[in-house]
């Protein structure tokens, strides 16, 4: 059967190749990146003979829509010059990113790619690696159109017209405009620059045509999201200190920011590492999930030792180890509710320290009245079950504590973490479930002991 796919998807592929040299090509990209990596899970030596074929244009369209560690391998199925032939066809933020991964795995091989590149696209990959991981400049890229006010239109869109034949770039928006220093005045979209003559100068633009959106080079990739979100941006410009124009971000690097940022937050949330996911090996995986299993089998020993400390109370009523799990997984879904929300709202930018109290306030709140709701529920439950009245209303009680617990740290906790630079998402749940498992025990056999003994 799997040869069968095998010869299919090889076939496929070689088709596809075939089309895409005589100028007819139908398939996109990602879909024939989509099938080399089916072939290279399939059959490894058919995958290195396809790689080899593919014409280094369309092999740079594909390895972009390829995930890093396919990327970071690539160096082991064709030759370092292929290699920098496919890195000079991309954008070049992609090609900044390929020689990133690349180095991951191989530093030095990475810098014989370099090496291998013109002097221009060796210094733009360069610079855009040398910025942090979390600022903006590390997702640019350099490509974009540009003009002086003193340039006539129809001038500046010939030019345009000149580079998207040689195919120099693409994805274009906007005309961003500097002045004789390169400094950015503002940018005005394609849409509205068919309005004008082509005689005209872009000086004789009207000023509320001309937008200014802008970010620094060194702004975190946090507040440039924000911008394209907030202001339903298709691409915004980058620049120095200094005001002048470097690049640009275009919003499907933004869209997949957001997408990595959202995997992140929810594999975070449940002590995943989202780098050691996309890892081959089994066991950095298993090592990785180890360590927060393993936090967490401390923190359930914690519970444990809580409830220990009630062991004669449990001994003189079994109807409190029947009911003891119900008032702990009410805490800890309440409490995950609260926790999931916040942390989201504040992953969004709609939630800040200076927001804490007014947060709090609103899901203690929202706590407190499940809290009654529910308590009022299994208390009548507790009661009709085991014919105890004060059972009922111990479990009621204890109900009620456990779920404003569960509010108040599940906004408290997250806010706390980021006040503290450490991201919310990775230890919140730990903490929290550790904070509703114990308030949870402690109060209701602790009321229990109070109450029925």
């Amino acid at each position: 059967m799997d040869d069968l796919k095998v010869i299919e998807t090889k076939d496929l592929l070689l088709a596809a190749i075939e089309d895409y040299k005589a100028g007819n090509s139908e398939v996109h990209p990602y879909d024939l990146a989509k099938e080399l990596e089916k072939l290279r899970d399939l059959d490894e030596k058919e995958y290195e003979f396809i790689c080899k074929k593919i014409p280094s244009e369309l092999f740079a369209e594909m390895l972009c829509e390829m995930p890093s560690y396919i990327q970071e391998e690539i160096t082991e199925v064709i030759s370092d010059k292929k290699i920098a032939n496919i890195t000079s066809k991309m954008d070049s933020d992609d090609a900044s990113e390929l020689i990133y991964n690349i180095s991951q795995k191989d530093e030095e091989l990475a810098q014989t790619i370099l090496s291998k590149l013109d002097n221009e696209d060796k210094e733009i990959i360069e610079r855009l690696n040398s910025y942090e991981d979390h600022e903006a400049g590390s997702y640019m890229q350099s490509e974009l159109f540009s003009a002086t006010l003193d340039e006539d239109i129809g001038t500046a869109v010939k030019r345009l017209k000149k580079l998207k034949e040689d195919d120099l770039l693409d994805n274009i928006f906007h005309v961003f405009l500097v002045d004789r220093n390169g400094k950015l005045i503002g940018g005005i979209g394609l849409e509205e620059l068919i309005l004008y003559e082509k005689e005209q100068k872009f000086s004789e633009i009207s000023e509320d045509k001309i937008t200014n959106y802008s970010s620094s080079h060194k702004s975190d990739i946090s507040e440039v999201v924000e911008m394209f979100t907030h202001y339903n941006l298709s691409a915004l410009a980058i620049v120095d200190d200094n005001g002048k124009l470097l690049g640009r971000i275009t919003h499907d690097d933004i869209h997949d920011i957001i997408q990595e940022q959202d995997t992140k937050q929810l594999y975070s949330l449940a002590g995943v590492n989202d780098d050691a996911e996309h890892e081959e090996s089994i066991y950095l995986i298993g090592r990785k999930r180890a360590i927060w299993l393993g936090i967490n089998l401390i923190t359930a020993i914690l519970a444990s030792v809580v409830i220990g400390l009630f062991d004669a109370t449990i001994q003189s009523l079994v109807a409190l180890a029947v009911l003891m799990p119900i008032v702990a997984s009410m805490g800890g879904n309440a409490g995950t509710q609260t926790l999931t929300v916040t942390v989201r709202q504040m992953a969004l930018g709609e939630i800040s320290y200076e927001d804490a109290k007014k947060t709090i306030s609103k899901e203690v709140l929202i706590s407190l009245a499940n809290g009654f709701i529910f308590a009022f529920i299994i208390g009548f439950i507790a009661f009709f079950w085991f014919k105890i009245p004060l059972l009922g209303f111990v479990i009621a009680l204890s109900m009620v504590i456990n779920l404003l617990s569960a509010g108040f740290f599940g906004a408290v906790i997250p806010i706390l973490l980021e006040k503290f630079d450490i991201d919310p998402a990775i230890g919140s749940t730990v903490i929290l479930t550790t904070v509703t498992d114990v308030v949870g025990f402690f109060s209701f056999l602790g009321l229990a002991t109070i109450v029925l003994l």
